[in-house]
């Protein structure tokens, strides 16, 4: 009788919940909606019941009737930049989302570096606190969380930035959305912060994409062998990145790669990692990602350099990309640089100058772009070479090799924004490499003060 009974309440518990009206938590009171868009909004409620949303900027309303599954999806057209606004949502009860901004929307993601806060001790950070109090910036915090299949939804809410909140949120994110506040003018940014330190790539994309790809899952059974935090993959994209897949933005910034440091194939993987988010959003949204630091990585000299050369080559492979480089702002000894207000800006200015068309300044470093053999010397070509220099007058960062592929150190000295190297232990040079080991610190900038990046030549 009594488990009749329990029966009968749970059934009528589970009735009622089922006929509220409700959405994932991405959605939610002082949420950032992308600008100019369509703009994608789902839920649950009863099957079959007829939902209708009436935004507030232009008292539209939309109506769509729920699938046999329970679930409802509308897409709503949003104005330029504004508000606060309202949602309402009606079935048999009425959700209203208040205080909600229209302006542009990015997500942050990787590791402990695109993690790391205020509250980590990062330079100048509660002094930047003090100042963080802004109605125009919100935050979404996604929680640590590993599922062995894709979630539709996950814990967390959408706050302002205050000197609290932004204390413990993502400080490359801030000082991003507030760089790009200077030029975007009155444009509320919205930032979707989802990390987890000391993790692989591997974890962040779909499973399917890493068993589908012989390349991919081979370098990930090397992974599995590490000890600490998730290291199969896709638990946390389906924690952490699928609940909210869909959910309309600008872009996506980037900041992993020191757990893949060891691998061969880490241009590859990101760009698995970024075709798979694109599909997954039918976008193909921006993604701007952080060239890792120099740091020193075990015994083996080359292990995070060629990590490094893998970032730089995936801006070839997959379009609408940017990468910044981030050596001359880094410190070898640790890695977690506490300067995190450069990198942020620097992702920005890629932003302002790719995105947002605002900004015509250089916004790179050096890229090396060609090699051609001149006699016993190598002239390189670079992208972005403006007013090359070396830091230091001379540089002693270039090597030069025969067709034994054996390197020596070479003179370098630079003319109309292309550098020469030769040794005179090479007498035809075949390949150059620069800055080629795990902790050199890149000694050739443009005029923008911007470091280039190590690179081996193909």
């Amino acid at each position: 009788m009594k488990n009749n009974i329990f029966k009968f309440v749970f059934s009528l518990i589970s009735g009622t919940m089922m006929a509220n009206v409700s959405l994932p938590n991405i959605f939610g009171d002082n949420m950032v909606l992308q600008r100019n868009a369509e703009v994608k909004i789902w839920g649950w409620a009863n099957p079959k019941e007829e939902i209708k949303l009436v935004s507030s900027w232009n008292n539209q309303e939309y109506k769509v009737t729920t699938n046999n599954q329970a679930q409802w999806e509308l897409k709503i057209k949003t104005p330029e930049a504004g508000g606060p606004y309202t949602i309402s949502i009606k079935g048999y009860n009425e959700v209203i989302l208040k205080n909600i901004l229209i302006g542009e929307v990015w997500v942050c993601s990787g590791q402990s570096n695109m993690e790391m806060s205020v509250s980590w001790g990062i330079e100048n950070g509660e002094e930047e606190a003090k100042n963080a109090a802004n109605p125009n910036i919100r935050f979404f915090t996604v929680p640590k969380l590993t599922a062995k299949a894709p979630q539709n939804n996950l814990l967390g809410n959408w706050t302002e930035s205050t000197p609290e909140t932004m204390k413990y949120f993502s400080a490359v994110g801030y000082f991003f959305a507030k760089r790009l506040r200077e030029d975007l003018k009155n444009v509320p940014i919205g930032l979707i912060s989802s990390n987890w330190g000391g993790t692989p790539a591997e974890i962040w994309m779909p499973e399917e994409v890493v068993q589908n790809d012989p390349v991919l899952l081979e370098n990930a059974k090397k992974l599995n062998e590490q000890e600490y935090g998730p290291r199969q993959p896709g638990r946390a994209y389906n924690a952490m990145i699928s609940p909210f897949a869909g959910f309309k933005i600008a872009g996506t910034l980037w900041y992993q790669g020191e757990s893949n440091v060891g691998s061969l194939v880490y241009d590859k993987t990101l760009g698995a990692l970024i075709t798979s988010w694109r599909k997954v959003w039918q976008d193909d949204f921006p993604f701007y990602f952080v060239q890792i630091a120099p740091f020193k990585n075990g015994s083996n000299n080359f292990s995070n350099v060629i990590v490094r050369d893998s970032q730089r080559k995936l801006l070839k492979e997959v379009n609408n990309t940017g990468m910044v480089v981030i050596s001359d702002v880094s410190d070898t000894i640790d890695i977690h640089p506490k300067d995190k207000k450069s990198v942020g800006i620097r992702l920005a200015n890629l932003a302002l100058t790719n995105t947002y068309k605002t900004n015509t300044n250089l916004v790179n470093g050096p890229l090396f772009s060609n090699l051609k053999i001149d006699k016993n010397q190598a002239v390189i070509s670079f992208d972005y070479a403006d007013g090359l220099y070396f830091k230091n007058k001379t540089s002693n960062q270039f090597e030069i090799a025969g067709a034994d592929g054996t390197f020596y150190p070479a003179e370098a000295s630079i003319k109309k924004n292309q550098v020469i190297v030769k040794s005179k232990k090479v007498e035809n040079p075949v390949k150059v490499r620069f800055a080629w080991g795990n902790t050199i610190q890149s000694d050739l900038f443009n005029k923008a003060n911007l470091p280039a990046s190590c690179f081996i030549s193909e």
